[in-house]
């Protein structure tokens, strides 16, 4: 058909046209862009998944840094830590030296004494001055923050090294102690007891003045006959003699009342109009001093008339004389020893006004035993028997006479003479020659001692060179204990005979011949911890601490960690398994030590100064130049551990995230290329027959010719 209205052709080549057009657009956007997705269009799903893939390396990336700024604080700390360290070494050196003060001057260690103080300080000021970013790493602000509960008192050391507390920003903790930690013990009964041991004793009189018979009378109303007694009361003054030579005297008024003058010894008896027998009875009675009895007719009224044949006048000394006795309460004290070192040894009575008064208090002044009470007023001789009872070493009883009350009055007595201890006879001994080797985790030590040697002799013996064996020595009801000087699997005690002469009894009275501790049973919210001695470990992925008990203590532990800690966000997800708290304690030498004291002991006018315990401060640096290792070590295993392979973790996650991202989106420039040459021709060719089709109407005009 010809025809020249609608062209057709033109149109079909015009729409290939537009699409090769199209193609050829797409080809030169992802050509110029380099990827293959620049809009919804070009791949809805795949357009998803990349972005998807983006947040997640942007988080990655993110993470990464993270991770190198945490590397870069944990080497901020090391190198601080490195630096104390090597001041701690420096202080146990100078320590080392001032104990061989045989051989050094006093100058030369209160030299060493001014290093020592100068390098506590620089570790002070270390402690506050190491920062990153402004932020202080060392002074104890990045420790965790605990909340006691039952049980904590008896914890002496803890440390939260990492802690998840999850999105509460809190976790509980409780430690379930299944079995206390123990010492390494061995028992000896071969050191015997001789038959003529004895105990020093001496003895304290403390008199008290009691009544032993009463002073009583009759008295005789003149006009009616009737009739009461009256018998003198102690009233607690322990003075029989009260009533002799008393006058009652018996006088009207407008109350019926007593009152006892001791001055005078009058007893003066006021009567109101219309008062019976029975109300005199009564008032004489409240006024104490006096007791009436056998009223011969209490509804009788009293005469209130006066004059020689009246009830009212003075009745002369009608009571008989009353007796007293003294009475002396003996306090017996026994030394627990039966040795004759408490031989000559005095115990004596003080008054002392800031005592406490009824009460006592004993002590042992270096030299004697002394027993303070109040120095006026009453004090029961049982209190003060049972202050002298409290004193280590020496026990106390009392002996109260019948009839006696058992007080010691301080304000009418005068303190008894001081007793003074004998009888004391060496009790004990080997009964034969023997050398045995005793070890401990310290070291060990050879000991030789005769027939005949005491059980004392050898735990002193033993006890002076326990700081290089680990062993002490003690002496429990005769039987000589040898014990470790620390708890756990680590203590040791074993013993070696090395010789024992003929009927010796040493060897064969050993419980064993070596022995060892035990380690604390602990679980930590359910997990099974790692037990030392009286420390407890767990290392979880949500906690890792340590702390230490009492000794021996079984007690159940509960506390609640509540914040504190550097917290790191690791992981491209902000979620608690992906974060790391971890707890860096002060290095402050107030913080710095261990249950053998602190480090700023050590300083000049200190407990632990190297001129007055050379020990003592040699134990405390070594356990802190300990704490120290542990915490670089600590600080150390996180950066390698957990830093670096989180690091080098998200590194290859980042590059497959990548890769896979470029698979998506990126474009395929081999594959576009093509894309464009053909789309190129494409539109050439589709001009020209665009061109051709145009043309193809005017051929009509061949007909109309």
């Amino acid at each position: 058909m010809t025809r020249i209205n609608t062209n057709v052709s033109s149109l079909t080549a015009q729409n290939r046209l537009q699409r090769t057009n199209n193609d050829l657009q797409t080809a030169l956007t992802r050509l110029s862009t380099g990827l293959r997705i620049n809009s919804g269009k070009d791949d809805p799903a795949g357009l998803i998944a990349s972005e998807s893939l983006r947040s997640d390396i942007t988080s990655i990336n993110k993470a990464l840094s993270n991770t190198q700024r945490a590397t870069q604080i944990i080497g901020t700390a090391d190198s601080a830590l490195s630096q104390v360290s090597s001041l701690l070494n420096d202080i146990r050196g100078l320590v080392v030296e001032a104990a061989n003060n045989g051989a050094i001057s006093d100058d030369e260690i209160a030299a060493n004494q001014l290093q020592i103080d100068s390098s506590l300080e620089a570790i002070n000021r270390i402690s506050q001055t190491t920062t990153f970013q402004g932020r202080r790493l060392l002074d104890g602000s990045l420790d965790f923050v605990t909340q006691a509960g039952a049980g904590f008192s008896t914890v002496s050391n803890l440390q939260i090294d990492q802690a998840n507390l999850g999105a509460s920003g809190a976790v509980d903790v409780a430690i379930d102690i299944t079995a206390a930690a123990t010492k390494a013990s061995i028992s000896n009964s071969g050191v015997a007891p001789t038959a003529n041991a004895a105990q020093a004793t001496t003895s304290l009189v403390l008199t008290e003045t009691a009544a032993a018979t009463e002073a009583t009378g009759t008295i005789t109303l003149t006009d009616t006959g009737e009739t009461f007694d009256l018998t003198a009361v102690d009233g607690g003054l322990a003075d029989g003699t009260t009533g002799n030579s008393t006058d009652v005297v018996f006088q009207s008024g407008a109350t019926t009342g007593a009152v006892y003058d001791n001055g005078t010894n009058i007893l003066t008896v006021t009567v109101a109009a219309g008062a019976t027998l029975a109300q005199v009875a009564t008032a004489i009675n409240t006024e104490g001093t006096f007791a009436t009895s056998n009223v011969s007719n209490g509804a009788t009224v009293f005469d209130q008339t006066t004059g020689g044949t009246g009830d009212l006048g003075t009745i002369t000394n009608p009571l008989s004389t009353g007796t007293d006795t003294t009475y002396n309460n003996t306090i017996t004290v026994t030394a627990d020893d039966s040795t004759p070192s408490t031989n000559g040894l005095t115990v004596t009575l003080i008054e002392d006004a800031s005592i406490t008064a009824g009460t006592a208090s004993a002590s042992f002044n270096g030299s004697n035993l002394e027993v303070r009470i109040r120095n006026s007023g009453n004090t029961s001789v049982g209190a003060i028997a049972t202050a002298l009872d409290s004193l280590a070493g020496y026990s106390a009883s009392v002996n109260v006479p019948s009839g006696a009350s058992g007080i010691y009055n301080a304000t009418t007595t005068a303190p008894p003479a001081a007793g003074t201890f004998a009888g004391g006879v060496s009790g004990g001994g080997l009964a034969a020659d023997v050398v045995f080797q005793l070890s401990g985790s310290l070291g060990s030590e050879v000991f030789n001692f005769k027939a005949g040697a005491g059980i004392t002799d050898i735990v002193n013996s033993i006890n002076l060179v326990k700081d290089a064996t680990g062993v002490e020595a003690s002496d429990v009801s005769g039987a000589l204990r040898l014990e470790s000087t620390i708890y756990g699997s680590k203590s040791l005690v074993a013993i070696e005979v090395i010789s024992e002469g003929a009927g010796g009894s040493f060897a064969s009275g050993l419980t064993a011949s070596r022995a060892s501790g035990t380690d604390i049973s602990a679980k930590v919210n359910g997990f099974d911890a790692i037990g030392n001695g009286n420390t407890i470990s767990l290392n979880t992925s949500t906690l890792d601490l340590t702390l230490t008990v009492n000794d021996g203590s079984s007690t159940d532990v509960n506390f609640t960690i509540t914040g504190g800690g550097a917290l790191f966000q690791l992981g491209p997800d902000v979620v608690s398994n992906q974060q790391a708290r971890l707890g860096i304690s002060s290095v402050n030498t107030a913080k710095l030590g261990s249950s053998n004291g602190r480090l700023y002991e050590l300083a000049s006018g200190g407990t632990k100064t190297i001129a007055l315990d050379a020990n003592s401060a040699a134990s405390v640096v070594d356990d802190v130049i300990n704490k120290i290792s542990t915490l670089r070590g600590r600080l150390g295993a996180f950066q390698r551990t957990a830093l670096e392979s989180n690091y080098n973790s998200l590194s290859d996650t980042l590059a497959n995230l990548t890769e896979a991202q470029s698979s998506i989106r990126d474009a395929d420039f081999a594959k576009e290329s093509s894309n464009l040459t053909r789309a190129q021709i494409l539109v050439q060719s589709g001009t020209s027959v665009l061109g051709i089709a145009n043309q193809s109407s005017q051929n009509v005009l061949a007909l109309l010719r």
